[in-house]
């Protein structure tokens, strides 16, 4: 397995089409995203910027005020139901799914089951959530298994704690929900909830009156550790607790069904023992499938590591470091201190900018503006080897600055109420919706996660941090730029990131230790930025210094390989000035001719900025509806907003299919390659756009057939 670009992403909030958006909206009123919005072609175009595994959460069936009791799910009580979806986290019924998420209520799991196999198709794993802490107060399953006994079915509420309960109770004393519901009253025509032993709540409140900010529409779930216990807290786990063999028999159950993973929330809060007891009979079935568990005590990760998790979050370190140096609280040198102090462990650390616990990027509570984080997600993704995550909305730069109910206005995307977030509302099916700078935004995005899932130098390679020979100076700001090498095999990376809103011009310097380390040898290189395709001629030198500049919140990602000859850089010279939008469109139309007519990349072009002309040679002449379908190809595969990326390759290391003919005889040995998303690659050194959209409309204004030459010529526009 390569390098992991997870995505995560609520379903009930993902295209959903209905733009209604009352505060604290009912399912009728505010639609909700379904399974279904996971179409193939969507899919598709997710993991075409760069994912490799998504994460669906909230998908296990979990407390609503959505009435489902026409279709034998059992109602629930709202007084015991945040916001009017209800949270992900407090799960009814850990065998079925949630019906808001079907189109047809009825065959809920059949439509689970068939997106998972639509991910698979598209070349992207699934991961699901796994909520092994606590469970809905109304916990109660409909779904289970012929012959499975439900959670706190056989418990004994007289006591506090016993090892064989599923469940804690508070002694023989109702709920009291009086702090709750003035926190958060809740109008019903329903009798008062009532719970009688009160059971203890899921955030450890072993009170029968919890607070509004306790997890209070939850109970924990007993996994033999006596909380109660007058000496001090004692562990209980011989022989072994039921709840271990129900919880265990869950994931099986999961795992049956052809996921790849689990997301296991709040895995501290449940002890490593059972982790180890869980993950190992897991794994002796399906030992492809990963754990990844939200870990925030670091004094614990290898406690958790040794049970079995393959990733833990890296909150509590790198995204609070990483959080503070996009706000100008911390110094980029800071970073170095993070990741070195999970030397032993960093392929087990989970990066992440975003997710459903924390403020958006974009949102006045954290930035306010998501460009400011560009240079993070380079670090992030492309650091280390270790996974990065990405939340829905974060690649557009979604803000969380709506009120959408329960959780008020404060930077996060509620989990709890039916929305629609502006930016998800058709993102991977129509993006014309998006703002320029949101697409822009994407396409960043895109070449980031690109580059951290396709290059071995991320994805297996060597670390090389620069940052220590880099101290301030005026030419590094050590508070504002971070820089650092990977290398596999002869195949190197040298990335630099700014942190500041003005350009800078920094001069970075490599040091002879990196050069032992990484046995990089002394030589002139060339290297192309992946993301703009600037060359740049380098003498690799021990302690030497580069100069480069790098506009704001934004980075350098050259790559060179260290295989190429001495000789001086003559990469087939190229002085014409291209308009970029005609120049990439010319490439779009080669390979969608070579794709229609089995013919090869144009002659005779003539690409401008008003008119361009360009011909083939045919077998036949092309009819109208031929003309016409080229004209609407192109205008869709430019709405397809295909990421335009380079690479610089040797000509030994050509991919399949791509012709060096029109290269002149005394070309270099390096090629620059030219890729347009997976459509097409060609060797081409001109200015092209940062993706197909940018192109703009293609106008196709006639064509020529010369029989005798069997030369077709098109003449078209592009209209910005």
């Amino acid at each position: 397995m390569g390098k992991i670009i997870l995505y995560q992403v609520l379903p009930r909030l993902f295209d959903n089409h209905n733009t209604t958006r009352a505060v604290s909206g009912t399912l009728a009123e505010n639609g909700c995203g379904k399974f279904s919005s996971f179409s193939a072609d969507v899919l598709d175009r997710i993991h075409r910027m760069g994912f490799t595994h998504i994460w669906y959460t909230g998908v296990i069936r979990h407390a609503t005020v959505t009435d489902y009791s026409p279709f034998g799910i059992p109602r629930q009580h709202p007084e015991i139901v945040k916001g009017k979806a209800g949270s992900p986290y407090a799960i009814t019924d850990y065998y079925d799914v949630d019906p808001d998420l079907a189109d047809d209520p009825d065959k809920r799991m059949e439509e689970w089951k068939a997106l998972i196999e639509r991910t698979h198709q598209a070349g992207m794993r699934v991961i699901m959530d796994f909520v092994p802490n606590h469970v809905a107060r109304e916990y109660h399953s409909v779904c289970k298994p012929t012959g499975v006994k439900d959670l706190g079915e056989d418990d004994d509420p007289t006591k506090c704690f016993s090892a064989g309960n599923n469940f804690y109770y508070c002694g023989a004393q109702p709920l009291d929900l009086s702090q709750v519901l003035r926190a958060h009253p809740v109008e019903s025509s329903l009798k008062p909830y009532s719970e009688f032993p009160a059971k203890a709540t899921g955030n450890d409140c072993f009170q029968v009156c919890p607070s509004g900010n306790d997890w209070y529409e939850t109970v924990k779930l007993n996994y033999g550790v006596d909380y109660c216990d007058p000496n001090g807290r004692s562990n209980h786990f011989q022989p072994i607790p039921d709840t271990w063999d129900k919880m265990t028999q869950i994931l099986l159950f999961w795992a049956g069904t052809g996921i790849d993973g689990f997301r296991c929330d709040m895995a501290e809060m449940v002890p490593e023992a059972f982790w180890a007891y869980a993950i190992k009979s897991v794994k002796e079935r399906f030992p492809q499938l990963i754990f990844i568990g939200e870990v925030y005590n670091p004094d614990l990760y290898l406690y958790f590591i040794s049970a079995g998790f393959d990733y833990l979050y890296d909150k509590v370190g790198m995204y609070d470091a990483m959080r503070a140096v996009i706000r100008n609280e911390r110094p980029a040198s800071d970073i170095t201190v993070q990741w070195q102090n999970k030397n032993n462990i960093l392929g087990h650390m989970l990066y992440f900018l975003e997710n459903h616990d924390e403020q958006r990027i974009g949102s006045d509570f954290f930035c306010g503006n998501p460009q400011q984080a560009v240079p993070a997600v380079i670090v992030s993704a492309l650091l280390q080897q270790n996974p990065f995550m990405v939340y829905s909305g974060q690649e557009f730069g979604e803000r969380g600055m709506d009120e959408e109910g329960y959780s008020g206005r404060d930077g996060r995307t509620s989990i709890f109420d039916y929305w629609s977030p502006a930016t998800l509302t058709h993102a991977y099916e129509d993006d014309n919706g998006l703002t320029a700078q949101q697409r822009e935004l994407s396409v960043t995005y895109a070449m980031i996660l690109y580059t951290a899932a396709h290059e071995k130098a991320v994805a297996e390679g060597e670390m090389f941090d620069l940052m220590y020979v880099n101290p301030a100076s005026d030419h590094f700001d050590n508070r504002k730029q971070f820089a650092f090498l990977r290398k596999y095999g002869d195949e190197v990376l040298f990335v630099v990131v700014n942190f500041s809103s003005a350009e800078v011009n920094v001069r970075v310097k490599i040091p002879g230790h990196a050069f032992d380390y990484l046995h990089l040898p002394e030589k002139r290189v060339t290297a192309t930025d992946l993301f703009s395709g600037d060359i740049y001629t380098m003498d690799l030198l021990k302690d030497g210094e580069y100069p480069m500049t790098i506009e704001p919140y934004n980075g350098r990602v050259y790559k060179f390989n260290l295989n190429m000859d001495d000789r001086g850089f003559a990469l087939n010279e190229h002085h014409k000035e291209e308009f970029p939008p005609a120049h990439t469109a010319e490439h779009l139309l080669n390979q969608l001719m070579i794709r229609k007519f089995g013919c090869g990349r144009s002659h005779d072009a003539h690409i401008e900025r008003k008119k361009s002309k360009i011909s083939y040679i045919l077998d036949h002449q092309p009819s109208r509806q031929d003309i016409k379908w080229i004209e609407d190809e192109m205008n869709r595969l430019i709405q397809a907003d295909l990421v335009v990326r380079y690479e610089l390759v040797d000509r030994e290391h050509i991919p399949e299919g791509v012709k060096l003919d029109s290269l002149p005889e005394d070309a270099h040995e390096m090629i620059r390659l030219v890729r347009i998303g997976d459509y097409d690659v060609c060797p081409c050194l001109g200015k092209h756009v940062r993706s197909t959209s940018q192109i703009g409309r293609f106008v196709l204004l006639g064509t020529n057939w010369d029989g005798m030459k069997r030369s077709f010529r098109i003449r078209y526009k592009v209209i910005p």
